[in-house]
């Protein structure tokens, strides 16, 4: 059995600094930091934790995507995500300094895996985020006898809970995911 993990980089840290602020008190509960974006940006995700967590052994992973948005110059972001095993996609913001592209890479490169690289008697589809917008792929996938798992925080969308084989919650993992 191999693993093939998908990561939309900003997703999982908004969110995950979403849950981080409630944990240090910044705000009461989650759908007050989700409501008022309140955010503890002391909090970043370790990317190998990420990965053996999400994955597996390295010896189970066949692919590891982090796909985001190009950051500043000096960042270190994507080195890091590399060193600890990911293949890394990045896109520029648009003029508005927003992230595009990023879901529809996932997307399409969770398809093509499909036809060309997954083996479905025995590999795992993952994926780490938490839109409905990848709801109509999972369900093409699954709909050919792929298993997609989504581990994600407890605020993913419930739709996407619903049409994937397996939810892992990622809530119980937050310190042990985060930089240290």
């Amino acid at each position: 059995m191999a693993n093939l993990v998908y990561v939309d980089n900003s997703n999982v840290w908004i969110e995950g600094m979403h849950l981080a602020s409630v944990k240090s008190g910044k705000a009461k509960n989650l759908s007050e930091a989700i409501q008022k974006n309140i955010c503890d940006y002391s909090w970043k995700f370790d990317f190998g934790r990420l990965l053996h967590f999400t994955g597996g052994e390295k010896t189970e992973i066949k692919r590891a995507v982090l796909f985001g948005s190009r950051p500043p110059k000096n960042d270190s972001l994507w080195s890091a995500a590399e060193a600890n095993g990911f293949e890394v996609v990045v896109y520029d913001r648009n003029f508005s300094n927003k992230e595009k592209k990023i879901d529809t890479d996932v997307v399409a490169n969770m398809m093509e895996d499909s036809f060309t690289i997954v083996n479905k008697e025995e590999d795992e589809m993952i994926l780490v985020s938490g839109d409905k917008d990848y709801v109509p792929a999972i369900i093409k996938i699954r709909s050919r006898n792929i298993k997609v798992v989504c581990c994600f925080w407890s605020q993913a969308a419930s739709e996407l809970k619903q049409c994937v084989d397996e939810f892992i919650s990622l809530d119980e993992f937050h310190s042990y995911l985060a930089i240290t």
